[in-house]
């Protein structure tokens, strides 16, 4: 047997029994650590000992860079989070050669309710924030639906869920931003203090400060949603309706697809209640034991097939609505645990899911990364919501990898790196995450051809997925006039810190 064919086979075995690793030692750590850091961030917001902490952290952050002032500044600056913490599948390189900076920032400070504020560092998660303030009766009004994503990932990058067509992308429920920038001075900025920088900071991966605290806005939350599932079998019909939901001068407050194939999905619409109707069922999807979320939305799908053709309504927890994508990581675990929505696994070790994506990464043999290079999709691209219908025909054609989300998002006219036309755009976000069955797929020509075309239709990708555009062509993708402003005009900007293209692009990621 050749070498190669003994990698062949090594591959093979690490892909297929994964599940073993997962199962039996990621799992159970996995929960440990879930455990651990909920009393832990409990206790910390109860003593309210953690505003004092943050003053501490955040000279901590300026003596480190001040350290590396006074050094010969050879290297680049970037935050010291090991990459497999991160909720990207790719390792970043970058790291290696650049100096880390220790930045331990991961609690809620604040929740102002008469001004309907909460203030956090910026390793605060989605579950975290979201578990503090459901017990206040409140909600942030854009909530990303996995629980490991983080405030400072959402800021610094980009963030969207299924009421982004009413409030924006993640960036724009943010009011102010505190950094630390390469001067090693603390500043913050918001709309009306140090504007350029507040509007610079979104989509900006790191390289302009290291954020120390966002404050973001929050809004009295109820206890369910009330969601509506119509499923369809012409993408057209489904198309044109996602866009009349979208687009609504009153709409509702959640909007949601899957695609189950190009032509079959369900449209989801949602609103905020506190009583359960008459009309429909209650149905708490975030129990341990409860069908994975993306299946069942494909039950409703095959019984409208089978006759069925009234919309159906269900009751759903508030926070297992917001969260419920995450015990199955939308539907990547079925390629790691493929008995995972088993109904006896669920009922006996549901409550062990989902394994931390950190501890995934961690434990990932090259061989398995090796693979997700030739034989898997992870990519989020935001286009003209009137560019539906063609963008899921081009990403059926180059990838077909279902389900398919959809989730469509407004983006008000600001200063920035996203360019809009008039005083606001609808766009929405389409997700594939999975194995591409398209034929002859080939990941690098394939991706280029969806970036040609969002570009073309003068959308945006997602930055933390895989980016195969030429730095000519992402700056062609994403407006830098005020972001190249705000680097000349910061102490030490340029030689603190690489520009975005040098975080993001495919080469300095593996």
């Amino acid at each position: 047997m050749t070498a190669i064919e003994t990698e062949t086979l090594l591959e093979y075995i690490l892909v297929e029994y994964r599940w073993l690793l997962a199962f039996f030692v990621l799992m159970p750590m996995s929960f440990a650590w879930k455990v651990w850091s909920s009393v832990r961030n409990h206790v910390v917001f109860k003593m309210n000992s953690a505003p004092k902490m943050h003053e501490r952290k955040v000279k901590d952050i300026q003596r480190q860079i001040k350290a590396w002032l006074a050094g010969d500044r050879s290297t680049r600056l970037c935050t010291a989070r090991p990459t497999w913490q991160t909720m990207s599948f790719r390792q970043s390189l970058y790291k290696k050669t650049f100096t880390n900076i220790n930045v331990n920032l991961v609690d809620v400070l604040e929740v102002d309710q008469k001004n309907m504020t909460v203030r956090c560092e910026p390793m605060v998660t989605m579950g975290q924030l979201s578990s503090t303030l459901d017990a206040l009766g409140l909600s942030l009004p854009v909530v990303p639906e996995l629980d490991q994503l983080t405030v400072g990932g959402l800021v610094m990058g980009t963030g969207v869920e299924t009421s982004s067509h009413v409030h924006g992308l993640f960036q724009h429920i943010c009011l102010q931003y505190e950094l630390v920038l390469a001067d090693g001075s603390v500043v913050t900025c918001s709309k009306d203090e140090n504007a350029d920088l507040f509007y610079a900071v979104p989509w900006s991966y790191g390289t302009l400060g290291f954020l120390a605290s966002a404050v973001i806005k929050v809004y009295p939350a109820k206890k369910y949603i009330r969601l509506e599932y119509q499923p369809y079998t012409s993408l057209p019909e489904l198309s044109k309706r996602f866009q009349e939901e979208s687009l609504k001068k009153q709409p509702h407050q959640f909007v949601e697809a899957l695609l189950y194939s190009k032509d079959k999905g369900v449209l989801m619409t949602g609103d905020m209640v506190d009583e359960i109707g008459g009309d429909g069922k209650y149905n708490p999807i975030g129990r341990w034991y409860s069908e994975w979320f993306y299946k069942q939305v494909e039950n409703h799908l095959e019984n409208y097939e089978r006759g069925r053709k009234q919309p159906v309504v269900e009751y759903i927890p508030l926070r297992h609505y917001y969260h419920r994508h995450t015990r199955s990581l939308f539907w990547e675990l079925k390629d790691i645990i493929s008995f995972g929505n088993h109904p006896l696994f669920r009922l006996l070790f549901g409550w062990l899911m989902p394994p931390e994506v950190s501890l995934l990464k961690l434990t990932q043999p090259e061989a398995v990364g090796r693979l997700y290079d030739k034989a898997h999709v992870i990519q989020d691209m935001l286009v003209p919501i009137e560019t539906l219908e063609k963008a899921v025909l081009l990403f059926h054609d180059k990838f077909r990898v279902y389900p398919m989300w959809l989730c469509p998002f407004i983006v008000p006219n600001n200063p920035g790196q996203l360019k809009v036309t008039g005083d606001w755009q609808m766009f929405v976000d389409i997700g594939v995450y999975g194995v591409p069955t398209a034929p002859g797929f080939e990941t690098v020509s394939a991706t280029r051809s969806v970036e040609s075309f969002v570009t073309q239709e003068k959308g945006f990708q997602m930055l933390y997925a895989d980016t195969y555009t030429t730095e000519e062509e992402f700056r062609r993708m994403f407006d830098h006039t005020l972001y190249d402003k705000v680097r000349e005009s910061l102490p030490y900007c340029k030689q603190a810190f690489p520009q975005i293209y040098g975080k993001v692009n495919r080469s300095v990621r593996k």
